[in-house]
Order: structure tokens, then C-alpha cells, then sequence
């Protein structure tokens, strides 16, 4: 979906809406100011104001109101709008209704088990449980096996959106050694907040303690931050005036939901984000690329059922990049454990096979490199690992 060409026409749309409230506006405010005027006159009580005056009178209103003509200006107003939504209604068209069958493969067979058992987990996931467990219960598939995992997690997300970190405390110290291993800050974020809760609600010699007993373990890893939570101390009841302000912050709690849930999917083995949730969000900015060339190479009898890769380069954004891949600048190859990526002695890069094809299948032992003007030696070329 060329989504540009949807906000230039919606853009379009709101700036005729803009100019027609502002002429309406300033027509019907100039209309409301003669005939105030008018009736001003009208009610003013001299000799002067006879019946011949005041016809006189409603004969200016009436021929300043045929010069103005309102509803000729208005209708020229309101004709430029409709044309600009006219056009916005086919460009939806265009856009939200495409042959999407061009750009996907009709051969694939699905295994409808597993495909039902990722909805359900993803629904699960999002703590949509009485949903999922209708969708299970409609297709006949087995209990999901992360169902109760995901229960317990959502149970102490709520628990810490009542500011109640115990749990969450509980499953941290259940976990601890598992959170050490891919050195998680996790257990330290929630002692943390629980520390600045007793600090704000009741002493700081309880506070003291607290750190004393939970905090000060990990003194060798985060000792800037629990120097900072000491200090804040000097400000107890005051924080929100404090060089510390920043404790108050409800980012701190966001961040610490975010990282429990981040660990408690990863221990789950499951990623952070759902996995069919990426592949929707990342179908979405690949499709309308794909469409876009099947219909632009529409002629050329192209069959994408048969095309081992993507006829056409798609950038998806940062957040699904997960692994470094090489394309190869001269043979547009991506890049594989049997077509590594080399590096030259000048520096450039080109995959194997490439470099294989210019030395003429091995039989030359140097040649140009087609980036720069230098002499590439085949026997200094390294293979590169990303």
C-alpha cells in the first residue's frame, strides 16, 4: 500500500475543509455584521426613520447581499472540497482493495494444527485468555501449552500496575540464577522500585534495611545507581524537588514491565515480541513493494510460485533486522554459509562466487577490482563472519 499517496490525498482533503470553514466563516460573519447595522438603524427612533427609510435601508442589505452573493462563493468552496474527496475516495479504493494474490504464493500448504496453535499463543500472549480459550474450544485444538505461563506472567504485570511487587519479586528470586546467566537487571530494577516505595511511604532506616538485605549484593555491578538511591534518601518527602526527580517517574516502572516481560518470554524460550505479530506488521510494509512490481512486470509472465527469492529489494525497518546479511554489489546475491562475503585487499567486499566469476573461474590469479582501480590478489581475499 503506496501509503504517501493516501496522506497526500487525505492532506488534500483537510486543507479544502480548512478553506471552506474559514470562508463560511468569515461570509457569515460579514452577512451578521450589515445586518446588525441595519437593524440598528431600524430601531434608532428620529424623524427621519419613516417607512420610506426603512425601505430604503432593506434595499442597501438586499443589493450588498447580491454583490457579496454567499451562496456562489460558498458552492465554489464546497465544489473544490467534494472534487478533493471524490479523489481521496479513489485513491482508498485503489490503495485498500488490491489483487493481493499476485504477490503471494497460492502453492503453500499449511499445517492447520500448528497454525491454530500460533493464534492461540499469540492471543494467550496478549492476555486475551477468554478469547483464546474460545478459539481453541471452536477449532478443536489441544490446550495451548504456554496458556498457564502467560497467566502467571499477566498476573504479576497487574500486580505491578497496583504497584504490588511482590510478585514479581517472588518469580525474580524463583529465576535468579537464570537472570545471572544472560546478566539480566532485572532483579535489581524491581528491589529498586520496592526500596523508593518504602522510602516514600514510611522510613528511611526502613528503607536502609531493605537495601541493606536485597540491594547491596549488587553493589559490585550497579554501584552508581545505588549510590544514587541512597542519596535520594536526603530528600525523603521531597523528591519531586530533588536532583532525583527522575525516581518519580512512571518510566521506571514501564521499563521494569517491559523487562519482565522481556525475560519471562525468553525463559519461556519464546521471543520478546509475538512471533505473528512481526510477520503481520512486517508483511504489511513488504506487500505493497511486491505488489507494486507484479503489476509493473506484469507483461514479462513473471511466476513468483517458482522464484527462489524476492524479484525485488524490500527495506523493512530497524526492528526487524535480526541478523547482519550481505548482499553481494555486483551479483545482487544474498550472501550464504556456501557464497560467503569476501574482503578484498582494497578494502571493498563482493561474495565469493562473484570473485570466483571475475578471476575466471580460478584461472587468473589477480584482477580489477570493479570499485576501485586496484589489483586484487584471489590468495588475499578473506572470508568475513557478521
Amino acid at each position: 500500500m503506496e501509503l504517501k499517496s493516501v496522506k497526500d490525498a487525505f492532506d488534500r482533503v483537510a486543507t479544502k475543509q480548512k478553506l471552506s470553514y474559514t470562508k463560511t466563516h468569515e461570509i457569515v460573519h460579514m452577512l451578521s455584521q450589515e445586518i446588525d447595522k441595519a437593524l440598528s438603524i431600524l430601531l434608532q427612533e428620529s424623524p427621519s426613520n419613516t417607512l420610506l427609510h426603512h425601505i430604503f435601508i432593506i434595499s442597501d442589505v438586499n443589493r450588498m447581499f447580491t454583490e457579496i452573493a454567499p451562496i456562489s462563493q460558498l458552492e465554489t468552496v464546497e465544489k473544490e472540497l467534494q472534487v478533493a474527496l471524490n479523489k481521496y475516495h479513489k485513491v482508498l479504493e485503489k490503495q485498500l482493495n488490491p489483487d493481493i494474490s499476485k504477490a503471494y504464493r497460492n502453492n503453500t500448504e499449511f499445517d492447520t494444527h500448528i497454525v491454530n496453535q500460533i493464534i492461540a499463543n499469540f492471543l494467550y500472549r496478549q492476555g486475551m485468555f477468554d478469547i483464546g480459550d474460545c478459539f481453541v474450544a471452536e477449532t478443536g485444538e489441544s490446550e495451548c501449552s504456554t496458556r498457564r505461563s502467560f497467566i502467571e506472567m499477566y498476573q504479576i504485570l497487574e500486580a505491578m500496575k497496583r504497584r504490588d511487587l511482590q510478585p514479581g519479586l517472588n518469580w525474580a528470586a524463583i529465576n535468579s540464577d537464570k537472570l545471572k546467566q544472560v546478566r539480566s537487571d532485572l532483579v535489581m530494577k524491581l528491589h529498586s522500585l520496592h526500596f523508593l516505595e518504602i522510602a516514600q511511604d514510611k522510613n528511611s532506616k526502613e528503607a536502609i534495611n531493605y537495601a541493606r538485605k536485597h540491594i547491596a549484593t549488587f553493589v559490585d555491578r550497579c554501584l552508581p545507581e545505588i549510590q544514587k538511591l541512597m542519596c535520594s534518601l536526603l530528600w525523603n518527602r521531597k523528591l519531586d524537588k530533588s536532583p532525583y526527580s527522575e525516581f518519580l517517574s512512571p518510566a521506571l516502572w514501564n521499563n521494569a514491565v517491559k523487562e519482565l516481560t522481556r525475560q519471562y518470554c525468553s525463559l519461556l524460550g519464546e521471543s520478546s515480541e509475538s512471533p505473528l505479530s512481526v510477520t503481520v506488521t512486517a508483511g504489511t510494509q513488504a506487500l505493497p513493494v511486491l505488489l507494486k512490481y507484479m503489476n509493473v512486470m506484469a507483461n514479462k509472465k513473471l511466476d513468483l510460485q517458482t522464484m527462489e527469492q524476492l524479484p525485488v529489494d524490500v527495506k523493512l525497518s530497524e526492528e526487524f533486522q535480526f541478523h547482519s546479511v550481505f548482499v553481494c554489489p555486483v551479483s545482487k546475491e544474498q550472501s550464504s554459509d556456501e557464497n560467503p562475503p569476501m574482503m578484498m585487499s582494497c578494502g571493498h567486499v563482493l561474495c565469493k562466487h562473484t570473485i570466483h566469476k571475475m578471476s575466471k573461474n580460478g584461472s587468473k590469479s589477480s584482477f580489477k577490482c570493479p570499485y576501485c582501480p586496484t589489483d586484487v590478489d584471489i590468495s588475499r581475499c578473506k572470508q568475513l563472519h557478521f
